[in-house]
């Protein structure tokens, strides 16, 4: 699966928070990375190459800070620009996510919080969207107030982050594969054997946990 990072920021290279989870991802493979204010500072978008590339991904992610509520112009105006009632049948069955990053406290986007308003309620338009084209719309992953996490917050972020960009789908088996494949491949790139020890026994703890669930799937199939 190849997936298109479509980032909107005025300042990218001066963004702790794009800077981390950009660095994250520079060994992934099949992952493109698209900013916008960098390909485009005139602002005159080249549809037609834009299109191109969407048509060769299969999931879309739309990454940007939050503005007054919403994307930052740039990607508005990308979207004003490319997307046209004419390739809803061309582009159908893609992925759609979106990752915002918010200066403010998860807890203020609730009901009752401060904002009054959920994130999810927030991004309902580029929802709409997705249902227009007949994407499968992705949950979205929203990322507040990076500067104050903790390094322990950052690496599950990260985490969080890769898989929206490479997981097919949600379902808990993609997940421990997930983490299969890349503790394994953090093994082979170790040369500490404890180090090594210890990574294979985590894996035979995720495979061992991923059979208990398998059979108990099995025992409740059965009985409906």
């Amino acid at each position: 699966m190849k997936t298109l990072i479509i980032i909107s920021h005025p300042d990218i290279a001066g963004s702790h928070s794009q800077q981390f989870l950009l660095e994250g991802i520079t060994r992934q493979k099949n992952i493109t990375v698209h900013h916008l204010e960098t390909l485009y500072p005139d602002g005159k978008i080249n549809i037609e190459e834009e299109r191109l590339l969407v048509e060769q991904h299969q999931r879309i992610i739309f990454q940007f800070p939050l503005y007054w509520y919403s994307s930052p112009a740039m990607l508005k105006h990308w979207q004003d620009e490319v997307l046209e009632e004419d390739l809803f049948d061309r582009w159908k069955g893609k992925d759609f996510g979106l990752v915002v990053l918010a200066g403010i406290h998860e807890r203020e986007f609730r009901a009752g919080g401060r904002e009054r308003v959920t994130m999810d309620e927030l991004m309902r338009p580029f929802q709409t969207v997705a249902n227009k084209f007949g994407w499968h719309y992705l949950p979205v992953l929203s990322i507040h107030q990076f500067n104050y996490q903790t390094e322990e917050e950052r690496k599950a972020l990260l985490v969080r982050y890769q898989q929206l960009l490479t997981l097919p789908n949600e379902s808990l088996n993609e997940r421990t594969d997930w983490f299969v494949r890349h503790l394994r491949k953090l093994s082979e790139e170790k040369t500490d054997s404890v180090q090594k020890q210890r990574l294979a026994h985590l894996v035979d703890l995720l495979l061992a946990n991923q059979e208990e669930i398998e059979d108990l799937k099995t025992t409740l199939d059965e009985l409906d």
